[in-house]
């Protein structure tokens, strides 16, 4: 794999170097097709902080599920990412805050050793760049910031035009490249999208107790917090590092961002009642905001949407990486079968395949995941009754309950 800026023709150009397009590079590594990876920005390894001699953790996490962790293992990746740092979870407890309702989740109830494991989103990069520096029909073209393209409707290419002129060909762009997607804004894709009205405050904590490879939701009235299980490394028996996920209502997320440490740690434990005791150190708080958006179409003549670029999720579930994971596995295996068919790399027979074949299980993923976050903030007594009725049943029904953890593994999709 090399890294280039010049004018250049792929079969595929990938744009977006982040976990899911570098997937989709990976899951086509046996190919002979010629493929930019394409991003606008550098990689850089010495950034990733398992790498560092004290080791820091990275603020950006993914709930990886069984699934996910399948498709890494296929790739012949997830021995290095159990190598760096990651933590897997086999119990989940989720409570409503207003109320006595709950349910908890056992990896043993489905038959699996782990629910999911919580890993780095740097260390799942530097695992999948480590393979694609292997492969030889795989560019790397970084920095390109793309201004425009063209089509050539009668060569069937796209010309990318970055912001500094150079120029890059290709038979079909795959856009990867996350919720504010260049490449569905150029090429018009129509989308549905609506705010949240949340914004995610994400931190890393030390907390008093173990966390037991346990992860803990706690839903509440102005938004869901989430603790997510760290190990410091595959040997950690101390079991206290977790990755927080807080999504509340604009105003909850001010107040919480303007607390000192000492305050935000007091607030931190108490909403989360205390499952782990004191919070004893905490990094750096940082916010983003949230909106979900999903394209009416995942394809066109040349182009096809994968991930974020394709459709953005609530970070509730931690489905959301997992989701654009499953996109590309699909992609990949459909134009493996068209290339074995004979087809061209960007059919349109082959590309609506994989868009009907993802369309369906992602919409039914952001309309539950829409309905989870609009019945947990809803505070009239007949619904908090209802809501709390319902974790309780779900919770006595182990059928119910366990088909619902392996949707939620990404096991019956």
């Amino acid at each position: 794999m090399m890294s280039t800026n010049n004018s250049d023709e792929y079969d595929i150009a990938i744009i977006g170097g982040g976990m899911v397009g570098a997937s989709l590079a990976c899951l086509l590594a046996n190919t002979s097709l010629r493929i930019a990876l394409v991003d606008r920005q550098l990689f850089d390894e010495s950034a990733i902080p398992v790498t560092q001699v004290q080791p820091k953790f990275d603020a950006r996490v993914s709930a990886i599920t069984a699934a996910s962790r399948n498709l890494f293992d296929q790739m012949g990746l997830w021995d290095d990412i159990a190598a760096m740092r990651c933590c897997g979870y086999s119990n989940m407890q989720v409570w409503d805050a207003d109320g006595t309702g709950s349910v908890s989740f056992s990896a043993g109830d489905v038959n699996q050793l782990e629910l999911g494991n919580i890993v780095e989103n740097s260390v799942i990069l530097s695992a999948l760049y480590k393979k694609l520096d292997l492969i030889d029909h795989v560019d790397l073209i970084t920095p390109f910031s793309i201004e425009s393209f063209q089509r050539d409707q009668d060569a069937k290419k796209i010309t990318l035009r970055s912001i500094d002129g150079n120029n890059l060909t290709a038979k079909l762009l795959v856009a990867a490249d996350g919720a504010s997607s260049k490449i569905r804004e150029l090429a018009e894709f129509a989308t549905k999208e609506w705010d949240y009205n949340h914004l995610a405050l994400v931190t890393t904590v030390k907390t008093e107790a173990a966390h037991r490879n346990t992860a803990f939701q706690r839903f509440m009235p102005t938004g869901p917090l989430a603790f997510l299980p760290l190990a410091e490394s595959a040997s950690d028996s101390g079991q206290k590092f977790s990755s927080i996920v807080w999504s509340a209502i604009p105003e909850r997320s001010e107040e919480l961002m303007f607390m000192s440490d000492k305050e935000f740690a007091l607030e931190l434990s108490r909403s989360i009642e205390n499952k782990l005791g004191a919070i004893e150190w905490l990094d750096k708080r940082f916010v983003f905001p949230l909106r979900q958006r999903h394209a009416k179409d995942y394809v066109q003549d040349n182009i096809a949407l994968v991930g974020d670029a394709a459709h953005s999720i609530h970070p509730l579930a931690g489905q959301g990486v997992n989701l654009g994971l499953l996109d590309v596995q699909v992609l990949a295996q459909e134009l493996i079968q068209g290339l074995q068919a004979g087809r061209n790399v960007a059919d349109m027979t082959v590309l609506k395949c994989y868009q009907r074949k993802r369309v369906g299980h992602n919409l039914g993923m952001m309309w539950m995941m829409e309905g989870f976050k609009y019945l947990f903030a809803e505070r009239p007594l007949p619904v908090r009754w209802f809501r709390n009725l319902g974790m309780r049943g779900v919770d006595n029904i182990p059928l119910v309950k366990n088909q619902l953890a392996r949707r939620a593994m990404g096991l019956d999709w």
